[in-house]
Parts: structure tokens; sequence; C-alpha cells
């Protein structure tokens, strides 16, 4: 009575059960992986927001990268802003996701050389070939804090850099790009500024990361892997039912359904 599992049907559906179940397997490690580096780098960001604040100069220099282990630390800078050189980063959103521009300000620092600092969010001008408004930098020396990044590309952050664009507007934060701008040696990476706060409210200040929320990735693998369990249990209750059903058939002397179609004999 299990003849029927030679039958083309039931082939092409056990070879599919064949397939689908190694797969299953593989989406469930890839969530499994993906809830793994969340929970890394929830760990990281925490850890880092939490460390006593670092003089930026201890943790970068001119054409460093800033590793992994460092993004988000938490760093200090003293200087001079240098609002001439000024630029705004287009396409970018605030916390509530209006789109606006970010402002990057070059800090001369105390005892030599640069560092980027967005100071944060503006809301973009009406003309996107115009500068928008942008509350001015504080003047004289300053101490800013903030949360070391690192230089934005293409291929780590998804946003193209566009050529041609109007005067003092630029898509990537991006520490090679502007010391190329200024013509002088500016620290790699940038500082995201937390402090001092703005007075009228804006630039509006970045949020910190999120280092709380993990998603739904371990529960997707979990049900990736359920998926396969299924599979064979499934395919036997199939198997089973479509028994009992040419088991009936049999008893009543009906032909039945799919009895049409029969193996093909094993040749000599």
């Amino acid at each position: 009575m299990y003849r029927f599992l030679l039958t083309r049907q039931w082939v092409l559906l056990t070879l599919l059960a064949l397939v689908l179940m190694p797969t299953m397997v593989e989406l469930g490690f890839w969530q499994f992986h993906r809830h793994q580096h969340r929970v890394a780098q929830n760990e990281l960001i925490s850890r880092n927001l939490k460390a006593d604040p670092a003089p930026v100069t201890d943790l970068t220099s001119p054409g460093h990268t800033v590793p992994r282990s460092d993004y988000w630390r938490a760093v200090t800078a003293t200087g001079t802003f240098d609002t001439e050189h000024e630029v705004v980063v287009r396409r970018r959103t605030s916390a509530d996701d209006k789109i606006g521009v970010h402002v990057l300000t070059p800090l001369d620092l105390k005892d030599g050389g640069t560092v980027l600092v967005n100071r944060g969010w503006v809301p973009a001008a009406p003309h996107q070939t115009a500068f928008p408004d942008v509350p001015p930098a504080p003047r004289g020396e300053v101490t800013v804090t903030g949360r070391l990044k690192a230089d934005e590309t293409t291929g780590s952050s998804g946003i193209k850099d566009l050529a041609g664009l109007p005067d003092r507007q630029v898509m990537l934060i991006n520490s090679e790009q502007q010391a190329h701008l200024l013509s002088r040696e500016v620290l790699g990476g940038y500082i995201e500024q937390t402090a001092p706060e703005p007075s009228g409210g804006l630039p509006e200040q970045i949020p910190s990361p999120d280092d709380s929320s993990i998603g739904a990735h371990m529960a997707y693998a979990v049900q990736w892997w359920l998926f396969v369990a299924a599979v064979p249990v499934g395919w036997i209750i199939l198997v089973r039912r479509e028994k009992r059903d040419r088991e009936e058939a049999a008893a009543k002397g009906e032909p039945a359904a799919g009895a049409a179609e029969q193996p093909e004999p094993a040749s000599a």
C-alpha cells in the first residue's frame, strides 16, 4: 500500500520537503546570528556610553579608522569652533522623522589639530540649493562632550556620495573628505555632540542609540526551527491519510484517488 510513494506526485512532494528542511535550518541560524549581533551591539553601546569621557585625541588621530570597539565611546574635546568652514549633511532625519540636515562644524583643538563635531539636526532650507538657517556655534573656547563615531562611507551607510552639491553641503560625514576641503589634518571619525546643549533647542541633538531593544530575531529563529520539525510531521500525516484513503477505496472496490498514476516498473 506504500507503492504510491513512488509516484511522481509523491516523489516531488518528498523532494520538496527534503529541500525545505535544510533551507529553514539555515534561515533559523541566520536570524539567531542577527540576534547575537544585536545583543553584542547593545552591550557595546551600553558599556561605551557609561564609560568616563576620554580626551578625543586618546582614541583617534589624523587618518585613524575608529574601530568598532570605540563606537559611541564618550569623549571630550576643547577648542574653538571654525564656523567659516561649517557644512551641512543632507537628507538626515530628526528624532520624530522629519527630513532636514545635520550641522557639521570643525573644532580647532586647543592643543592642535581639528576634529569634526556633528552639532545636531536642523530643518532643511525651503530650496535644496539654499543653505539652511543654522544657529551659530558658541564663540571662544568651548569643551564639547559627545559620542565618538566612525567616518561614514557609502559602503557602511548605504548613502550615495553625490557630486555637484551646492556649496557647503555634503552627503557623508567623512574626516578625509573634510581634511581635503580644509587643507589641514583632521582627526579620524567625528564627535556626535551631547553637551553643551544649544540654548534655543537647535540644532536638535541626536538621541542616544538604543541599547535595550533586541528585536524579534530570536523568535523568528525559533519559528523557522519549528517549521523544520513540522515538515516531516506533516509529511507523515499526509502519507497515512493517503494510505487510509487507498485502503478504504480498495475495501469498497473503488479506485483510489490518484491510483491511475502508478510507479513505472523497474527495467530489467
